[in-house]
């Protein structure tokens, strides 16, 4: 197995409800299949839910190597509803990143556009609008534990934004050079650490949570032992 494709660890269901199963999707497990020709015969949330014994479908995507919350519907009907709450934009997507660098500020904004191209996306003046916001948590060596607040919800957000603000995310092959790593690890370290929305079969908001991975606890751990980067 490549060093960027950790083993899948066990999924966990956080949430139940008569229409509704949140889970804590591990790094290395396909949200849903790929598309027909591609399929390498993984296993995905779906069918491990189902050998679970729960049927339930996700709603949205997490890349194979983010881990974190994941929104899985139990029929039709709900599916459709809470996809058009991501839509319309009426979830608050948090994430939790182990960033390359240390910016002088302790929060902002990131506000590049991306343009979708399919297997990818990239920032692009033709693309469409896109919005996070950022805090650090925690300095950390050579690298910051932020917390990443998705306004917009673009193609590969998180990681493309990081990437283009030259403070790419720990793990990043896909938008950063693997030689250009501060600091290496099997994943790309980018974690869904909630969802906020109010469900259509109630009127009060509720917040998933999925905590920081033991993986980028590991991480973290690893980058405090090391120190300052080297001037």
């Amino acid at each position: 197995m490549t060093d960027h494709a950790p083993r899948p660890q066990r999924l966990q269901v956080l949430f139940q409800d008569a229409h509704l199963v949140v889970v804590d999707k591990p790094p290395g497990l396909l949200s849903v299949q790929p598309p027909r020709g591609q399929r390498g015969g993984e296993k995905d949330v779906e069918q491990v839910l189902r050998i679970l014994g729960i049927e339930a479908a996700p709603v949205h995507r997490l890349d194979r190597e983010t881990s974190g919350v994941l929104l899985c519907a139990r029929d039709a009907s709900t599916r459709e509803q809470l996809m058009a709450l991501f839509k319309g934009r009426a979830i608050r997507k948090r994430y939790l990143a182990i960033v390359q660098g240390s910016p002088r500020a302790d929060s902002g904004v990131w506000n590049f556009p991306i343009r979708d191209l399919g297997a990818h996306a990239e920032v692009s003046p033709a693309g469409q609008p896109a919005e996070t916001r950022w805090r650090i948590l925690e300095r950390a060596g050579v690298v910051v534990l932020m917390d990443l607040d998705l306004v917009t919800g673009r193609h590969n957000q998180a990681r493309l934004h990081a990437a283009h603000a030259g403070m790419p995310i720990a793990g990043e092959t896909k938008y950063a050079l693997r030689r250009d790593a501060r600091l290496r690890h099997k994943r790309c370290a980018l974690h869904a650490a909630s969802l906020e929305l109010t469900l259509p079969w109630e009127s009060e908001p509720r917040i998933f949570e999925a905590p920081l991975p033991e993986d980028m606890q590991r991480l973290l751990e690893k980058a405090r032992h090391a120190g300052p980067a080297r001037s």
